[in-house]
């Protein structure tokens, strides 16, 4: 007997028919002879419409009042599922995440999980029964109601299989894995069968929605086998999991793109010491998170200092980096919208050189022009104009081997990149 968690997204639970479908998903693992956990998000565009409620009173709500508010999505789907399951001959206990102990911090809107108390569910499950709990939510040490930001049912799931020590945790979504890019921008993608915890946190970051990175994050802390299914179809989906010699063995396992950074420039900044922790121990005070960072060498005792920020951040970032020029004399702030990353991911790249090379003759081979340019040991990104993006995606999925019906490349540990016939 394996004890499986199963967690299901808005589009999963949208409507009663669609709850249906998720009952007769539970009930045929547990008739398969499994304990099976259920996490539900809120029903298609529930949140939405209660953020809506919210700030139709103010646009700065209190964030505690605001969570009790958005909690009722979960409420309701957990009950109706409890309900759904109960009708077609299985037994159910639906759970908030107050009930079962999701026990957070007090980020209001944005809580992390702190633990679980897991007896509540065990003792559900040792009665034969289906445990329905509630994603996104939990409870501080206050008792207060939280919530876990957008995305947060993925993180409830996965931490709920880490403390039930889960045989496995499946992520049931509208999609039937984890693809090496978008489709919907380059129609050559394919679904992966399998892909490491690293390489997903990396695409997760980097703007792939397939699933949150914090729940990416647990599951590789606590080796959870985590798999990417779609609720619509029976295929077995994409398997995230610790590494092995055949996925090192593939150069590059996927590209991802973000359109939501934004580009800011520092003329003139003081070649001096200090000047760096200056400006962005300024943003760090305000939680602005800085993604590329490049610094021209210095000219006459100054230099240009660029960085990236996600655009939602670009007004605030702008207040606050107008502070830090005054004090520190640096001249005029350029900021440009206008950018996109693009990304390559791979852990092949930790024993397989001219990676980054062949991403930048890619790129210039298309006639894009690369404004920055950030590395870590299993990705490189690239900072291009939005209007390239697609563009780019679809060139570096097709220069590293990752269309449909080719085979990815490999690479050897010399300078020659080699391929082979089959996968």
């Amino acid at each position: 007997m394996a004890l499986i968690v199963q967690k299901y997204g808005g589009t999963s639970v949208g409507d009663p028919d669609r709850i249906g479908n998720v009952a007769r998903r539970a009930l045929a693992a547990q008739k398969a002879g499994h304990q099976v956990v259920v996490v539900v998000s809120a029903m298609s565009g529930e949140t939405n419409r209660l953020l809506k409620l919210v700030n139709a009173r103010t646009e700065r709500p209190n964030e505690r009042e605001q969570d009790v508010v958005v909690a009722t999505g979960e409420q309701v789907t957990i009950g109706l599922t409890a309900i759904a399951i109960g009708a077609q001959g299985g037994q159910a206990r639906s759970f908030m995440g107050h009930q079962c102990r999701i026990v957070t911090d007090s980020t209001f809107s944005k809580a992390r999980i702190k633990h679980i108390d897991s007896g509540g569910i065990l003792e559900a499950l040792a009665d034969g029964q289906i445990a329905v709990i509630a994603g996104f939510q939990g409870v501080d040490e206050q008792g207060n109601i939280t919530t876990l930001g957008r995305g947060g049912s993925d993180t409830t799931a996965v931490a709920i299989a880490a403390a039930l020590k889960a045989d496995a945790c499946e992520i049931y979504t509208d999609v039937d894995g984890v693809y090496t890019t978008d489709p919907n921008v380059c129609p050559a993608a394919r679904k992966l069968d399998r892909v490491s915890y690293e390489e997903m946190l990396e695409l997760a970051s980097l703007g792939a929605k397939v699933l949150q990175i914090r729940s990416v994050e647990i599951a590789m802390k606590y080796q959870v086998p985590l798999w990417v299914k779609s609720s619509f179809t029976d295929d077995p989906g994409t398997l995230v999991c610790q590494e092995d010699k055949a996925m090192e063995d593939i150069l590059v396992s996927g590209v991802a793109l973000d359109r939501n950074e934004a580009k800011v420039s520092i003329r003139d900044v003081p070649d001096a010491p200090g000047m760096a922790a200056k400006i962005f121990g300024a943003l760090d005070e305000r939680a602005i998170s800085v993604d590329l960072i490049v610094q021209n060498p210095a000219v006459k005792g100054k230099t240009d200092l660029t960085f990236t920020v996600a655009r939602a951040d670009l007004l605030k970032t702008q207040d606050v980096v107008k502070g830090v020029v005054k004090t520190i004399k640096a001249g005029a702030i350029e900021v440009d919208d206008d950018v996109a990353k693009v990304s390559i991911v791979g852990v092949g790249m930790r024993t397989h050189s001219g990676v980054a090379a062949r991403m930048f003759q890619t790129l210039s081979g298309e006639g894009i022009n690369i404004l920055a340019i950030s590395t870590s040991e299993i990705r490189v990104s690239c900072l291009i104009p939005t209007r390239y993006a697609e563009l780019a995606v679809r060139a570096l999925h097709s220069a590293f081997g990752l269309d449909a019906k080719v085979a990815p490349a490999r690479a050897s540990t010399g300078s020659k990149a080699r391929k082979t016939s089959k996968a």
